[in-house]
């Protein structure tokens, strides 16, 4: 049995598909359902079940599914212990983030790191959902709430503050905002109540239960929302310098304190010292980039 193989086993068995797994390594989906009917006949198992709903693991492909692991968790190790702390990283990196993170913090975090590190192919994938790191949906991930069951390393990287804001626009012809209690009187902009995916965005526990007047999953559409005079939202401070037009209000009396994560797949913590670097580095400039950013909101 080929690693070749065990890589093409893997992708399918995490994403489920075989479009998924061409998309991932990226060859036509047509060669990786060939690859895996190959690797079956091999082996004289089915390893997958096959439906509408796409692939899922039988009892030899689970079995299967451990051994892959150890196999590229011991690659993963070898490749490492080819380069010292001092060279250059190589290879690639896919960072999963929340969409806020993702769009105002990474993308100068990840520049800084690209240019010492030329070599190395940096992925930011922005979605405000939970990346499953065992499926290796991503090498990294950030997280606003710590996991507490699975596989994870968990590491902390720095608090970050939000404050309500509104636009200039429209603090400038609506009823005057003085007190909490005054909110009452005005739209609220928020995220969508039943697709809030980290209980630390549920900002409401602390606002209060009403529901928003309008409302996305996107932090970024919220902030375009408040800067078109669409209400009050809650807006994090390293966010305000990219919002040109919005204010914050009430921040004598509200403040949100939240705290961003760091995860690394348990499975892998201990061998590839490249993962290690990276989460370091990403740890590291993310500190810096927030207080820098939250020095001038």
């Amino acid at each position: 049995m080929q690693w070749d193989d065990l890589k093409v086993f893997l992708a399918v068995a995490r994403g489920e598909s075989l479009s998924s797994a061409g998309r991932s390594l990226r060859i036509d989906p047509a060669t990786v359902g060939r690859r895996v009917s190959r690797l079956e006949t091999q082996l004289g198992n089915a390893l997958f079940l096959r439906s509408a709903q796409g692939y899922a693991l039988t009892e030899a492909g689970t079995r299967l599914m451990a051994h892959a692991e150890r196999v590229e968790t011991e690659i993963a190790a070898s490749l490492a212990g080819l380069s010292g702390p001092g060279d250059r990283l190589r290879g690639q990196v896919r960072i999963g983030a929340p969409d806020g993170c993702a769009t105002y913090l990474l993308p100068q975090v990840c520049t800084q790191i690209a240019h010492a590190h030329p070599e190395l192919e940096l992925q930011i994938v922005a979605l405000p959902r939970v990346f499953n790191l065992s499926r290796r949906e991503a090498d990294l991930a950030i997280a606003v709430t710590p996991p507490t069951q699975g596989r994870v390393v968990v590491r902390k990287i720095t608090e970050y503050y939000l404050h309500l804001a509104a636009s200039q626009t429209y603090l400038e012809t609506c009823r005057p905002i003085t007190t909490r209690a005054d909110l009452q009187n005005h739209p609220m902009v928020g995220y969508i109540p039943d697709m809030i995916f980290d209980s630390g965005l549920d900002y409401a526990q602390e606002l209060g239960p009403d529901r928003p007047s309008l409302s996305s999953n996107s932090v970024i559409v919220q902030l375009q929302l408040l800067q078109q005079g669409a209400g009050i939202g809650m807006v994090h401070d390293f966010a305000l310098s990219s919002a040109p037009g919005l204010t914050k209000i009430l921040s004598h009396e509200i403040s949100l304190k939240r705290a961003y994560y760091l995860l690394r797949p348990g499975d892998q913590a201990a061998v590839d010292s490249r993962l290690a670097r990276v989460a370091d580095l990403l740890s590291d400039g993310l500190r810096r980039e927030t207080a820098r950013l939250e020095a001038v909101a």
